[in-house]
């Protein structure tokens, strides 16, 4: 289930990434590929780290490029708190009890940037760390899987029309 930011990343790389730059390569403790959406240069960024320390390859990538966390970051996330296969895009906000959201902000020095949620889910009796590290059942494969579609065309909205239109277009949509 944690792992569900990788899958939307895959994605938009499949469909996004640029001819010109060659392919995935390691960089800022992480998987990187050039990407153009709609004529925005992106870059797609897959952290190599361990969950909770993932703010060390965004950071980096961050700094190097001189990018504005709150205008040039949108970190895809799995989220408890919110039905499996939704998608939701937030501007900013706390962790939620997300370790790895919380060591970007922490690294940043901020938590002014936006995230895409997927939902996942709450995990019921299953411990919270057994559950994310765990496989979705069936049932939750059926919703997530159009979901991460549905998240990648969502993170394609934010980078060519901007965070506004992209959070009214897809905040709405209800998985089931």
């Amino acid at each position: 289930r944690h792992n569900v930011g990788f899958g939307v990343v895959a994605r938009l790389a499949r469909r996004y990434a640029d001819p010109a730059a060659g392919s995935a390569r390691s960089r800022f403790s992480g998987l990187v590929v050039e990407a153009i959406i709609e004529g925005e240069k992106v870059l797609l960024l897959k952290p190599l780290t361990f969950m909770n320390v993932s703010g060390k390859s965004v950071a980096e990538a961050i700094r190097f490029y001189k990018m504005s966390p709150a205008d040039d970051l949108l970190i895809v996330v799995d989220d408890t708190a919110i039905p499996c296969g939704s998608v939701r895009i937030k501007p900013g906000g706390g962790a939620g009890g997300h370790n790895g959201l919380a060591d970007v902000s922490r690294t940043l020095g901020t938590d002014a940037w936006p995230r895409l949620r997927i939902g996942i889910d709450k995990p019921g009796r299953i411990p919270l760390s057994n559950y994310v590290l765990g496989r979705f059942t069936p049932e939750q494969q059926e919703l997530v899987e159009p979901s991460l579609d549905d998240a990648a065309v969502a993170a394609a909205c934010w980078a060519s029309e901007g965070l506004a239109p992209a959070m009214n277009r897809f905040n709405r949509k209800v998985a089931g």
